[in-house]
């Protein structure tokens, strides 16, 4: 598979079907408009999948992990050896992300993209490892253009073994430490804002951590000259391999009509990679929340993207894009199983 092949799969929204689903939402048993935000997604998801009645029965978040040589400036509150534990924990079923998938129904895919040490083999962890963490981006360029180009169709090819196996909405979580601080570059250069009002806490940061995170990424913006124009250049020079691979997961699943609930800060810097790519895939997404990090309602506005949640999360992981799955499975199944006026006997003069 082909970065120009991948891309070439993703079709704008199926008109009819979105139609079709619009003229069902006028004769459900319900006052015109008043399902709200439920109506708007059910239609965009029929658009999605080319189904106007969508049914929502496989659910998977992906969670991607990988390491960041700018943890060496002090951006993080946690050490590096946080991320290997951290996906060991993914994959025995004890963090957050695998609590609320279990509610919620979803399958849990754990991938290695570029986590800085070894991993110990395990049956439930996918190895896409393209290099053992990126450089610092604020001495040179996190990755090269062929390393940038890998990892994004390596987290591509993850979601296109996952939809042979059936897929009907994709989840995007993350794990890195330090991995706020490339994402808030990629916001930074991506919508012109100064990293100042998008640089946040990340995992907690004090004062003077915050001030190394906003001169980090100020740094890696002089020093490596991102193309704002060119999303694979942006990623190469400011963005990490987890992001990468996210990136890739979202243009599969575009290219497979499965739509996407984008998770907080770090998956939302991997979908504007992804939309600076193909601008088409926007029309896919779905935010979850609205993270508690400073910047991320900005890059939601870029996205042109309304959050369905907003409860403060700032844990990454997924779990705010899997809370959010089950509002968008009501928003089918009431498009679905609700009964018309004539299917029911009910007067359509509803107020």
């Amino acid at each position: 598979m082909s970065l120009e092949n991948l891309l070439s799969r993703i079709k704008p929204l199926n008109q009819g079907a979105m139609d079709a689903a619009r003229q069902r939402q006028a004769i459900l048993t319900k006052p015109a408009g008043s399902l709200g935000r439920l109506e708007e997604l059910s239609i965009q998801i029929a658009g999605i999948t080319g189904q106007p009645l969508p049914q929502i029965t496989h659910k998977m978040v992906t969670v991607m992990a990988g390491d960041h040589g700018v943890v060496a400036e002090g951006v993080s509150a946690y050490p590096a050896e946080v991320t290997p534990q951290m996906v060991f924990n993914f994959l025995a079923g004890g963090a957050a992300v695998n609590v609320l998938a279990r509610q919620a129904g979803a399958r849990v895919v754990i991938v290695d993209m570029g986590v800085a040490v070894p991993l110990e083999p395990h049956p439930s962890l996918i190895d896409k490892k393209v290099a053992p963490g990126t450089n610092n981006i604020a001495q040179g360029p996190a990755m090269s253009r062929e390393q940038a180009i890998q990892a994004i169709l390596a987290g591509a090819s993850v979601v296109e073994a996952e939809a042979a196996q059936g897929l009907d909405l994709l989840a995007t979580g993350d794990m890195g430490i330090g991995n706020t601080t490339p994402s808030a570059a990629i916001a930074a250069v991506l919508t012109g804002e100064s990293p100042v009002v998008i640089v946040g806490r990340g995992t907690g940061v004090d004062d003077a951590g915050l001030q190394r995170k906003v001169t980090a990424v100020q740094k890696a913006i002089t020093v490596n000259q991102p193309d704002a124009a060119d999303g694979l250049d942006v990623l190469m020079k400011v963005g990490g391999y987890e992001i990468a691979g996210l990136a890739g997961a979202i243009l599969a699943a575009a290219a497979n009509g499965c739509p996407i609930v984008v998770d907080g800060f770090i998956s939302t810097a991997a979908a504007m990679i992804a939309a600076q790519i193909c601008p088409t895939v926007r029309q896919y997404l779905i935010a979850g929340h609205c993270s508690e990090e400073l910047g991320h309602r900005l890059m939601l506005n870029w996205l042109g993207l309304k959050p369905l949640l907003d409860l403060n999360l700032r844990l990454g992981e997924g779990t705010g894009a899997v809370l959010a799955m089950s509002l968008v499975e009501a928003a089918c199944r009431t498009l679905v199983e609700m009964a018309t006026f004539a299917d029911a006997g009910v007067s359509e003069k509803m107020d």
